[in-house]
């Protein structure tokens, strides 16, 4: 890893929290947002070091609070604990299965706004909850799982394109043989 995936992954959440607030065709279809930080979250926990997850819940959660009704810095802690518990066994995960990608995905886009809402709950703050929640919750969840498969193919074409991709074989083929008397008989 170098330098410039942790800028291709933050530059990722600042386009994703854009779209966010500005495309709204599927939040009147539906009555709820995709989060698309959580799918971010889970790309960065799986490919990259913890430094650049604590970077994406930082700078994607402090994005997404200042443009809504969150206070400020409300989303950064959901956003770290999802992203740490898997990069804690970002070893033991299968990151190039599309099923164990939906899995994280879904399950990523769930618990960040079920923490979120427990963080407010535990404040001073009243938000609205109600049976309606549990629809925006499965919506949520089954968006946030359904892109987070296309987020690593799509931020996995921006890194092998921009990266340098070291050679994968050397000049010498493992199978030839080489003779070393040249023709010699002792």
């Amino acid at each position: 890893m170098n330098a410039l995936s942790p800028i291709i992954i933050l530059l990722a959440a600042f386009v994703a929290v854009y779209l966010q607030s500005t495309v709204s065709f599927f939040r009147d279809f539906t009555g709820a947002q995709i989060d698309l930080l959580p799918t971010l979250v889970v790309y960065a926990s799986l490919t990259t070091g913890i430094t650049t997850v604590a970077f994406l819940a930082i700078f994607g959660g402090l994005l997404f609070d200042s443009l809504s009704a969150n206070p400020l810095g409300v989303s950064i802690v959901p956003l770290f604990v999802i992203g740490y518990a898997i990069h804690r066994f970002h070893g033991l995960l299968l990151r190039e299965e599309f099923s164990a990608q939906f899995a994280f995905g879904a399950l990523a886009s769930l618990l960040t706004p079920l923490l979120t809402l427990l963080i407010l709950l535990s404040g001073n703050s009243n938000p609205l909850v109600g049976w309606g929640t549990i629809w925006q919750f499965f919506v949520m969840s089954l968006g946030g799982g359904l892109l987070t498969p296309l987020c690593f193919l799509i931020l996995d074409r921006i890194n092998r394109a921009l990266n340098y991709q070291p050679a994968a074989q050397t000049a010498f083929r493992p199978d030839r043989e080489i003779k070393r008397n040249r023709g010699l008989k002792l």
